[in-house]
């Protein structure tokens, strides 16, 4: 008769199953654990939206908003001109989803900074050329959509006696882009943005913007100067029904005349500046159209 020995074999079987159960519950702790810090805090996208839409509904100059992607809150930010009693009149709009709304004021007022870059000229106004662009063997610059509504013939110089060439496309408010066309040979339309201390910055491509990200703005107004972005797809309220989306929200100062002046960060074009409060003594917060959808819009691209 031969005898198992079934004994030991039982107490390494149950030891085994132990352990094993124990780090079943250990592995779903931790992927429970993960879950919880994977789970975006703040408010679901349906809610953001919603406050997003009540926002705009409310119909406030002097406002912007944009989703705080780290907080999951819709960032409201108020320029000078707006009173209590409008913040008061947003929330009110925005119903149980305001508690989603997030209120930061800024000194000054928002407002399309037409006065750009290098300086152009329509009849009435300056701003500065962004980008320069082609399509096959026809040259362009963008700029912003403010600086080309009644698509006006653009000048080189404020006297107008040197022309660019005319205004072939302009979409604002809703966007803010616009594309000149260069019909005047002499002029030069080099890839490049200018910096304002003798030299330029080649650029050689076009992308899209990301929170965090370093950049500067070159205008004719003040120039150079550098800051990060804050947010994007952000909408801006510049009154009397203006209203533009999907905006890149920086830090970088700007001025009245830096319109339509280039946002790049080393070799690649990123936006076309829109508007601001602020000024560049005392720092502001500026908005900028992505040029790529510009690009895309008119079908030209960087060379």
């Amino acid at each position: 008769m031969r005898i198992r020995r079934t004994t030991p074999q039982s107490r390494t079987a149950g030891r085994a199953r132990t352990v094993a159960a124990a780090s079943v519950l250990v592995a779903a702790s931790a992927l429970a654990a993960t879950d919880a810090r994977a789970e975006p805090a703040g408010f679901p996208a349906a809610r953001l939206s919603s406050a997003s839409a009540a926002v705009e509904s409310a119909d406030v100059a002097g406002t912007a908003w944009v989703v705080d992607p780290a907080t999951r809150t819709l960032v409201v930010t108020a320029d000078s001109t707006v009173s209590p009693a409008d913040i008061a009149r947003i929330r009110a709009q925005a119903g149980p989803d305001a508690e989603a709304i997030r209120v930061e004021t800024v000194p000054g007022a928002f407002k399309k900074l037409i006065a750009g870059g290098d300086a152009v000229y329509a009849p009435s106004w300056r701003c500065s050329a962004g980008f320069n662009v082609r399509k096959g063997g026809t040259y362009y610059f963008v700029t912003a959509g403010h600086c080309t509504e009644g698509k006006p013939q653009y000048y080189a110089d404020s006297g107008h006696t040197t022309s660019i060439g005319p205004t072939t496309g302009t979409s604002f408010p809703g966007n803010d882009y616009g594309i000149v066309q260069y019909t005047n040979g002499s002029l030069p339309h080099p890839s490049e943005v200018d910096l304002h201390n003798g030299r330029s910055q080649r650029i050689t491509g076009a992308g899209n913007a990301s929170v965090g990200q370093s950049v500067q703005r070159s205008g004719s107004t003040t120039g150079v100067h550098g800051g990060k972005v804050t947010g994007l797809n952000a909408t801006v309220n510049y009154g009397s029904g203006q209203v533009v989306r999907g905006l890149i929200k920086t830090n970088v100062c700007a001025e009245p005349g830096d319109s339509g002046g280039a946002l790049f960060a080393g070799s690649t074009a990123l936006g076309l500046t829109s508007g601001g409060s602020g000024n560049c003594r005392s720092g502001g917060t500026t908005f900028f159209q992505p040029v790529t959808k510009a690009l895309s819009a008119y079908g030209v691209s960087i060379f």
